[in-house]
């Protein structure tokens, strides 16, 4: 039986390959699986909901770590590990620290490297950062590309990567995405108030690095006036828990009775949030590829994104972190159905929730040569 390494250390990667782990389990490889642990509490919500159990845990989560110290300390654990046992695949996934190191010590110990959402470009270095040079420091050392979309795949062949090495996917964040939706669900007390607001909810997100300090502080500008201006909207807002975030939240959003701020949402409460909400405001990848299969408009909080499909569809435009953009592109879309129905006409450009099927298959073939 083939040994596959697949590595993750956040929430998100766990959401993505969390389907692709289960394929290869139904597949006949022995899925061995690597949590770096750069999220703690957040990804054990998100280990449970999908019943895996990783077989080594880094704990590298140290409170505010700089990239330097966490560089560092996952890839000296990655050199214990790779000498303790040989894996004949590494599976990683995105943009992550934990992606690039994975692909790095997958080229260190001579391993093959599978790269999941392979071929996004911002191709701006610094927007989303570390983001986008994670990715394509990745792409630069895989072996088996998985680009979730035409356009990905294009990106990596004017990279120069061989055509034989890139299987179109569709995004796996769809399949777990569908997987989820049907499990039993019941808000929690926190949530039923929204839910039954009756009001138009406006689903925030903001986390990115590069927004920190004014470029944030515009976008809660902006979310006051839109909720001033509309009065049958309420926002409702996770808040990440880095500093930087809860101090700008703390000081501008508390006091609004339609702004309800709550800690994080567990991944089941999150995608109903999203699938209750008449409109996304986000600066996070995944809620991109998320949201248009469920119907919902996303305004990103960023002045680039490596996902252009979307914005090709209709379903996202991007509003960085403009506060007049956001007011006025947040009230059209509250007050105007036909600017409303323009962005959710198309089907998701992300996928169908078989990426993880297609991805396995590929595998095992490249495996098998």
């Amino acid at each position: 039986m083939k040994k596959v390494l697949f590595i993750f250390g956040t929430r998100p990667e766990i959401i993505k390959l969390a389907p692709v782990i289960k394929a290869a389990d139904g597949e006949g490889l022995r899925a061995v699986v690597l949590h770096t642990g750069q999220h703690r509490e957040i990804a054990d919500e998100m280990l449970r909901l999908f019943q895996i159990h990783p077989d080594i845990n880094l704990d590298v989560m140290r409170s505010n770590q700089t990239l330097f110290s966490l560089t560092s300390r996952i890839l000296e654990n990655f050199e214990r590990v790779f000498n303790a046992e040989k894996y004949d695949m590494i599976v990683v996934q995105g943009d992550t620290t934990s992606a690039f190191l994975g692909a790095l010590a997958g080229y260190y110990s001579k391993t093959p490297v599978a790269h999941v959402e392979a071929g996004l470009r911002s191709n701006d270095k610094f927007s989303p950062f570390p983001e986008e040079i994670n990715r394509r420091l990745a792409g630069s050392l895989t072996d088996l590309h998985f680009p979730p979309t035409e356009l990905s795949r294009k990106n990596l062949l004017k990279e120069g990567v061989n055509p034989k090495n890139i299987h179109v996917t569709g995004n796996t964040v769809i399949d777990a995405l569908l997987w989820a939706l049907k499990l039993p669900y019941e808000a929690p007390d926190a949530l039923k108030p929204v839910f039954k607001s009756g009001k138009k909810i406006i689903l925030v997100t903001s986390h990115r690095r590069e927004s920190f300090g004014e470029p944030q502080r515009r976008v809660f500008k902006a979310l006051l006036e839109i909720v001033e201006f509309v009065e049958n909207s309420m926002v409702l807002f996770p808040v990440h828990p880095n500093p930087n975030v809860i101090k700008e939240v703390s000081e501008i959003l508390k006091n609004h009775s339609r702004i309800h701020l709550c800690s994080p949402l567990g991944y089941l409460d999150f995608i109903h949030a999203m699938e209750k909400s008449e409109l996304v405001l986000s600066d996070s990848g995944g809620v991109q590829e998320e949201a248009p299969s469920l119907k919902k408009p996303v305004l990103v909080l960023r002045d680039v994104t490596e996902r252009p499909e979307g914005l090709d569809s209709g379903a996202l435009k991007l509003v960085g972190t403009d506060d007049e953009k956001i007011f006025s592109e947040a009230v059209k879309l509250l007050t105007d159905k036909g600017a409303y129905a323009e962005m959710t006409k198309n089907p998701n450009p992300y996928g169908d929730g078989r990426a993880s099927l297609r991805i396995i298959k590929s595998i095992k073939l490249f495996l098998d040569e």
